[in-house]
Order: C-alpha cells, then structure tokens, then sequence
C-alpha cells in the first residue's frame, strides 16, 4: 500500500445515516474501512468490463443427479476445459440434489464462456457466476 491520502466528502444527512447503518451491519471498524471497499468494489467491476482483463471466477451450479448423464457430461465440459478450472467442490444437498462449484482463471472471456457452458447443460437447475480480479490490481 502507497501513502495514505485524506480527503474529505459532503453527504446528505439522510445518506450518512443510512450509510453508518450498513457500516455497522457490515461491522466495519470506520467510514474508512467502507470507503475503502466500496473504491476497490467499483475498480473491479469496471475491469471486469473488459474481455482480456485476467481474473479469477466461481460458477456454482445445483443440479439433480439423477438426470440421464448429467454428470458425465458437466464431467467431460470440465475436463476440455482443465487449463483453465482449478479446482471444484462437489457437495451432496439430499438424496437428489448436489451442488457443484468451480473455480475457474483466466482472461474474463473465457471465464464467462466456460460458466456458460456449464450452466447451459441440460438438466443443471440453476447456476451463477461471479468474479473478482486476481488481486495484483488492487
């Protein structure tokens, strides 16, 4: 971390409140500490904004087992896509259900192709993706 810079900011009374009342929830230590966090959030959602920006992703999925090949399937679209999925947890939810994450890195691109991919395969309830940047940039 470089030098710490101050400055200051005007606020609505009503926004302040509203803001110190998240602080708390979120049980930050000070305004700084939030500020500080929602700068960072915003840089990373406006590199996320670019397709060859490196980054790092979690597709999760929950999907009923039982579907005719379901698994052989979300199986082989990890292994075509092994350079890039390094790690996954696989977590059974009941008797028919399981819960899937991947952990995929690499350019934002493709991270949103593979997630595609996977999410799209028949069968699969539902799933997400998120992503965050690798760290270097923040």
């Amino acid at each position: 971390m470089g030098n710490t810079a101050r400055f200051g900011i005007s606020l609505d009374g009503k926004l302040l409140e509203n803001f110190d009342r998240v602080i708390e929830q979120k049980n930050y230590m000070n305004r700084s500490e939030a500020i500080r966090d929602l700068i960072r959030a915003s840089l990373v959602e406006e590199r996320l904004g670019s397709d060859d920006q490196e980054a790092v992703g979690t597709v999760t999925l929950v999907y009923n087992h039982h579907v005719r090949d379901l698994s052989d399937k979300l199986t082989e679209q990890q292994h075509s896509h092994h350079n890039q999925i390094v790690s996954s947890l696989h977590v059974h939810l009941d008797a028919h259900n399981c819960l899937e994450v991947l952990i995929i890195r690499g350019k934002v691109r493709e991270i949103r192709q593979i997630a595609h991919e996977l999410i799209g395969v028949k069968g699969v309830k539902h799933g997400k993706l998120v992503m965050t940047l690798t760290g270097e940039e923040l």
